[in-house]
């Protein structure tokens, strides 16, 4: 059986490397999962959307958080709804089927069409979490024990696992992925990023700030960096405020737009010896 590779180049508001771009048509036509990995704000989570608008497919999210367990994307068995319903007389309580909900892995395998799954920051989730995946992920199906069904996928939907690089995940789960790692971009790749969002951009403006966004990235005792959404809502405020670009460098305006602690504002106000706007 010959495999087609996926059509996936991007899209008008998702600037993509040739290295990701490669990534994602391999796992598609091999049916693996692809998990990216990156430090926040380089646009992990954007890319399941722009594979489903570029390919036209539904996408469906699974945001995890440190309580989720692996079964609640596939189902949820609603005891509490049968037990009130028991008390008071609503409907045949015998039918269990009725309180079997899906979970976003299950929606993704009785979908009619190939839908697009994003599985979002599986490291916030405990070690077990991703090992307790890989028969569904594998074999595609699952048994719900309740009714005694076992629920196949109509289509291997297109799987995308974000990782922020916190914490390892397991060798046997890493093995039946196909893995990118997205690096934070360059000044051009940027710039191309940057052009997504603005129309009339200032060339001296964005220079400025460009110059800016990066000096303050490689301010060492920084905790939290900012990130690309966080440049374009500055570049934003700056064209909104009207503020000249020549004074960026001096006292670093809306520095609360790309920095979040008080203890980063101070670090950068330091090492870049910024002026107190007076």
């Amino acid at each position: 059986m010959q495999h087609h590779f996926g059509d996936f180049a991007g899209s008008a508001d998702y600037v993509v490397t040739p290295e990701l771009m490669h990534a994602v048509n391999v796992s598609i036509a091999l049916g693996k999962p692809l998990l990216v990995k990156g430090e926040p704000g380089t646009g992990k989570t954007m890319l399941a959307e722009s594979i489903a608008s570029s390919l036209g497919k539904e996408l469906l999210v699974w945001s995890v958080k440190s309580t989720t367990k692996a079964r609640e994307g596939l189902y949820v068995y609603d005891t509490v709804q049968r037990l009130y319903d028991s008390q008071f007389n609503e409907g045949d309580v015998a039918d269990i089927g009725k309180y079997i909900r899906l979970g976003k892995l299950g929606e993704a395998f009785v979908a009619k069409e190939q839908p697009v799954l994003l599985i979002d920051e599986i490291d916030k989730a405990d070690l077990e979490f991703p090992n307790d995946l890989l028969w569904e992920l594998d074999r595609m199906e699952f048994y719900i024990h309740e009714t005694k069904e076992t629920i196949r996928a109509k289509n291997r939907p297109i799987v995308i696992i974000t990782s922020n690089a916190e914490k390892e995940l397991p060798d046997p789960f890493l093995r039946r992925c196909v893995f990118h790692y997205i690096a934070f971009p360059d000044k051009e790749q940027m710039k191309s990023i940057i052009d997504v969002h603005f129309d009339d951009l200032e060339a001296n403006l964005l220079e400025r700030a460009m110059e800016a966004f990066y000096e303050i990235r490689d301010v060492r005792d920084i905790q939290k960096k900012p990130s690309t959404s966080e440049l374009i809502d500055w570049i934003r405020a700056l064209q909104i405020s009207g503020v000249p670009a020549e004074k960026i460098a001096e006292y670093l305006p809306f520095a609360g737009v790309l920095l979040k602690k008080n203890q980063d504002i101070d670090a950068v106000s330091r090492k870049l010896g910024l002026q107190k706007k007076g």
